[in-house]
């Protein structure tokens, strides 16, 4: 895996660093692909006691990547609901990981980046880190994501970013509850490392236990959920206004929608 970075320490502790940062961790087929089978090798692994998602670079990431869009915008919808399935499948299997799941986040997180904040079961992310759900700028909309943002940040204040797109900070992160604790950029490393202190002072099955209780109560993974949500992404990007936002995206100009304005 070359845009990846994995370990596993002899504690238990895995690791996943996104390793593109010269294109800000953006991620396209080929990074979920790597991402997924690195998901589901660390789910089997008996030694593994908890797992930390984090990045390389500046960026933590920003979404989906350029190209892939540009590919995406082409693809039959056919082609375009396979593409889904797989980024659901992404979502689900980390929200679903047995064992707890800790995302440090040092920079920008971005559309389909949020999705993974939010499947984590606790988020440490730098004062500098900001997010945004910006599809609507493209005639999209966060469809895959959506179950996992809302039952990370409730439907109220998931559905102002929905729908405004805007870029929000850290601190509002937090108060928002996508992120749990905002520290120093200089101290990320070392709320860390003490989380997973944390974590690993608590009993293993118990941490299961506790997982497969929070995931039984919440609807996020009910297979109609992911059907409704991978469907509806694809009817978006081969819809009028998705093939506008995205051409107009790569056209550097306006989408027909902003000109009456």
């Amino acid at each position: 895996m070359t845009t990846l970075l994995t370990s596993l320490d002899a504690r238990g502790v895995a690791s996943i660093a996104l390793n593109r940062p010269e294109v800000h961790n953006a991620f396209d087929d080929a990074v979920i692909a790597e991402l997924n089978a690195a998901i589901d090798s660390f789910a089997r692994h008996p030694d593994v006691r908890l797992l930390v998602l984090r990045a390389e670079g500046k960026s933590f990431s920003a979404g989906a990547d350029l190209g892939w869009m540009k590919r995406m915008a082409s693809y039959s919808r056919e082609d375009n609901l396979a593409d889904a399935r797989e980024l659901e499948r992404l979502m689900r299997g980390l929200y679903g990981f047995p064992k707890p799941t800790l995302a440090v986040v040092q920079g920008a997180a971005y559309g389909g980046a949020v999705g993974l904040v939010s499947c984590c079961d606790i988020v440490i992310a730098s004062e500098s880190a900001s997010f945004a759900l910006s599809e609507v700028k493209l005639g999209l909309a966060p469809a895959v994501i959506s179950p996992f943002v809302i039952a990370a940040m409730g439907a109220r204040q998931a559905g102002r970013y929905f729908l405004t797109a805007e870029r929000f900070s850290a601190v509002t992160a937090r108060d928002l509850g996508l992120v749990h604790e905002v520290v120093a950029h200089d101290s990320l490393q070392a709320s860390c490392d003490g989380m997973v202190d944390t974590l690993l002072a608590n009993g293993p099955v118990a941490l299961m236990v506790c997982k497969s209780l929070l995931r039984h109560v919440s609807s996020a993974t009910s297979p109609e959920l992911a059907a409704y949500t991978t469907e509806l992404i694809a009817s978006l990007r081969t819809s009028q206004e998705g093939q506008e936002g995205l051409t107009a995206f790569f056209e550097k100009r306006q989408p027909a929608w902003q000109k009456k304005i």
